[in-house]
């Protein structure tokens, strides 16, 4: 599937900012399953320094300097994505997720795509042991491994409730699940919290979703903004496999990865220094659309 992605950001400040250094992951890159055509970014106001890069995991980074005064920062990004739709292995074929675990355990790869890299805390991901408990349930010994995988995100989806508000970008995974209640990057916080608390490597991808109308019966929770999913390694011979929580569903061509990390400070969309007083916010509108 191919789609026309449209992002705006707006990030508005309650007075005048002077100078601000920010970094943003908000470019796509060609990945596997994933194929980048074109995509850009425009800033307003203009910066006076703009540098692209790349950090560890691959993710397209913009390190931009506003020198002039500004009450909101506005960045648009426009990109024409191909997304192929992933090969699903019968669940129940899949390795016992124990062998998995000891197979990442054991890995000596420490490239950018090891599961070495995902099986650890990280600064918005700790091992919660009551959130490991609540994953070890589906978890059953000997039970394999994308199976288990499969009954633990409907369980996400049954057991906690989509609620905008109810947490912020700051919220982290013992303090959503205890709440039974976020949006898509708590339930994404929580189930990777759970697979690493049992030895299972999960990485944190932020990206869009297609877009559709309220009234549409097949839309995706999540699709009106930004949205957050993780990737499962299930072992060497399968890799790495996405899984929408929030959802409980497979991450398919509905899905359009954007970056990849341990949890969403890896991959935060904006990121930087501000020289000014008094509040700000940011808010986002996306449109992801198919190409005819």
């Amino acid at each position: 599937m191919i789609y026309d992605v449209r992002q705006t950001t707006v990030c508005s400040y309650a007075s005048p900012v002077a100078h601000s250094h920010h970094v943003l992951r908000l470019t796509p890159v060609s990945r596997e399953g994933e194929r980048v055509h074109v995509a850009s970014l425009e800033i307003v106001p203009e910066p006076a320094h703009r540098r692209e890069g790349e950090d560890f995991f691959g993710n397209r980074l913009t390190w931009i300097e506003i020198q002039e005064p500004h009450e909101a920062m506005t960045v648009k990004l426009s990109a024409r994505v191909a997304v192929d739709a992933p090969m699903v292995p019968d669940a129940k074929a899949t390795p016992p997720w124990e062998a998995v675990r000891d197979e990442a355990a054991a890995a000596s790869d420490i490239g950018p795509v090891s599961p070495a890299h995902f099986l650890f805390p990280s600064r918005m991901v700790s091992l919660d042991p009551e959130i490991r408990d609540y994953v070890r349930a589906s978890f059953t010994p000997g039970r394999p491994v994308l199976d288990a995988a499969l009954e633990l995100i409907r369980r996400l989806k049954a057991d906690i409730a989509y609620e905008i508000g109810a947490t912020t970008v700051t919220t982290t995974a013992p303090m959503s699940f205890a709440l039974r209640r976020g949006v898509c990057q708590d339930f994404a916080h929580i189930m990777i919290s759970g697979a690493r608390g049992i030895g299972l490597p999960a990485a944190y991808v932020s990206g869009y979703l297609r877009s559709a109308l309220r009234t549409d019966a097949n839309r995706l929770q999540g699709s009106e903004a930004m949205h957050a999913w993780v990737l499962l390694w299930c072992g060497a011979a399968i890799g790495w496999f996405g899984l929408d929580p929030t959802n409980a569903v497979i991450a398919a061509e509905e899905h359009v990865p954007l970056a990849v990390g341990r949890d969403y400070t890896d991959v935060a969309p904006v990121d930087g220094v501000i020289l000014g007083s008094g509040g700000q916010r940011m808010s986002v509108s996306v449109n992801v659309t198919p190409v005819a």
